[in-house]
């Protein structure tokens, strides 16, 4: 749960920051940048919270922190608003929710089998 706040301080540092760290290469890589962004967003939660209506309500508030974000950009001289950043996060935001386990394998629960596996209890 940790991780998963501070990879929300992040987004939320990456779109507001007045000098953006780093662009993606290409001509859309920004928007791919929001998605991916986004995506692991919802992924990540989606490992923790199974319910099919905490996973509808992370999505709707993901949804909304990149519109709103995106908003807040608007304050920032050097960071420009753009609906298609809005459509890119929410994009991103649905296609983790739709892959999202028992779809795809819960990372989490594998990892800590994995490490369950290799620590031995003293």
């Amino acid at each position: 749960m940790g991780l998963g706040c501070v990879l929300v301080l992040v987004v939320v540092y990456l779109s507001l920051t007045p000098d953006p760290v780093a662009e993606l290469p290409g001509e859309n890589g920004d928007k791919f940048g929001h998605m991916l962004s986004y995506a692991a967003l919802m992924l990540w939660f989606a490992q923790i919270y199974r319910g099919q209506m905490a996973r509808i309500a992370l999505a709707i508030a993901f949804v909304c922190m990149g519109i709103s974000l995106e908003y807040l950009q608007l304050l920032v001289a050097t960071r420009t608003f753009d609906y298609m950043d809005m459509a890119a996060n929410s994009l991103g935001t649905l296609s983790a929710y739709v892959v999202a386990p028992p779809r795809l394998p819960n990372f989490l629960e594998a990892a800590e089998a994995l490490i369950g596996r290799h620590i031995k209890p003293r």
